[in-house]
């Protein structure tokens, strides 16, 4: 059940990124892809769907910032825990736009609300920042906890959650986001890939 409420949390962001088609991105197209490999940070978990067709589907192709986009995403599971990732690629005109849009998305449906307001952290091994933060789902009057990370760049843009059914209420505060967002940074560099 958790994975489907991330899915849906993640899915949601499409609706924000509504907008008219103008053209945009000068930078001369995609450099970057999106992939859904089998297993993701190291090998710790493992793809139980790929969700690439589900969201392809729901997002517009283009937007006020986002041009020629084709989506890509897994549900992945570890034990009790349950990871989705969906990624964006194609012309991006402000990374930091995709951000917001996607920030704005996932607490956009009524059901999801800010617990631990979004920061940019540094990967412990280097690397560009990501936008954390945690999410409360309710669900059938269930709460959950949604630790984040977000990313964009000129033609990629990427959402990791997680929930662990061992937990789902954990209280967000206790969450180490300098953790996730080193697993949430790994994940990036295992999914997204040189175009060509």
């Amino acid at each position: 059940m958790a994975g489907v409420l991330v899915i849906g949390t993640l899915a949601s962001t499409a609706a924000i990124r509504g907008g008219g088609g103008s053209s945009g991105g000068s930078d001369g197209g995609p450099r970057y892809r999106i992939t859904v490999p089998q297993t993701l940070a190291g090998g710790e978990y493992k793809l139980a769907k790929d969700i690439s067709q589900q969201a392809t589907k729901a997002l517009p192709h283009d937007g006020e910032n986002e041009h020629n986009i084709q989506a890509a995403g897994g549900q992945y599971s570890s034990g009790t825990k349950s990871l989705v990732m969906l990624g964006l690629y194609g012309v991006i005109d402000d990374p930091q736009t995709a951000i917001d849009h996607s920030m704005r998305g996932m607490t956009g449906d009524g059901k999801t609300e800010v617990a631990v307001a979004d920061k940019e952290f540094t990967p412990s091994g280097g690397g560009a920042s990501l936008t954390c933060g945690v999410d409360v789902r309710t669900e059938m009057g269930q709460k959950v906890t949604l630790p984040f990370c977000v990313w964009a760049d000129s033609s990629t843009s990427g959402n990791v959650a997680e929930t662990d059914v061992s937990d789902v209420a954990k209280d967000p505060q206790s969450v180490d986001l300098q953790e996730f967002a080193d697993k949430a940074a790994k994940i990036r560099s295992e999914v997204r890939k040189p175009l060509g």
